[in-house]
């Protein structure tokens, strides 16, 4: 492990924020943002093949929790660029001592970070300013036949949103609650 990328572990296996350390001189900055010779091992040896950008306008805003079932299932690297959000991971996984329970980092422009939510953990996050640029790396392409999601004011869960619940797509609030009878995905 470089000193440009060094890991954090959490409470949740897998799930890990990496802290970048920029280059900087009068002409600005220099950052590596991932490294395969550093970080492919929290990808379960997976090369990235899928890149995504979002921007979110509106402060409050909420996006997740979304995860893809296997065989689809992904490992995510996920960065602002731009704003600041509050970036959850949720444990899904069957069997996992940590199901159901979720690690959230603020993650923004100025301060460089990523946070790594392995396969078996929905991802969501709320803005907690205008115009939030964010950029994942994937270990699977998207495939919509895969798709899951969790709603993300679902009781069960509890999570307490830094700012009250804005806008959400239709697919999102759609998601039905968790019943007594989930007992998580499989790896």
């Amino acid at each position: 492990m470089s000193a440009r990328l060094v890991r954090h572990p959490t409470a949740i296996a897998g799930v890990e924020v990496i802290a970048r350390t920029p280059l900087a001189d009068a002409r600005g900055v220099f950052e590596r943002l991932y490294c395969a010779m550093d970080l492919a091992a929290l990808g379960g040896g997976r090369p990235i093949v899928q890149i995504n950008r979002s921007l979110t306008r509106a402060r409050g805003t909420v996006r997740g929790l979304h995860y893809q079932r296997p065989p689809h299932a992904e490992t995510k690297f996920v960065t602002c660029l731009r704003g600041a959000v509050w970036d959850l991971a949720l444990d899904l996984r069957a069997g996992s001592p940590t199901f159901l329970q979720w690690h959230a980092e603020r993650l923004e422009a100025e301060r460089p970070t990523t946070l790594v939510i392995p396969e078996g953990c929905a991802h969501g996050f709320q803005t907690l300013t205008e115009d939030c640029e964010l950029l994942y790396l994937h270990t699977a392409p998207h495939v919509p036949e895969a798709e899951g999601g969790v709603r993300v004011d679902d009781p069960r869960l509890a999570i307490p949103w830094p700012l009250p619940l804005g806008e959400r797509s239709a697919r999102d609030r759609a998601l039905a609650l968790l019943d007594d009878e989930f007992r998580g995905i499989a790896s």
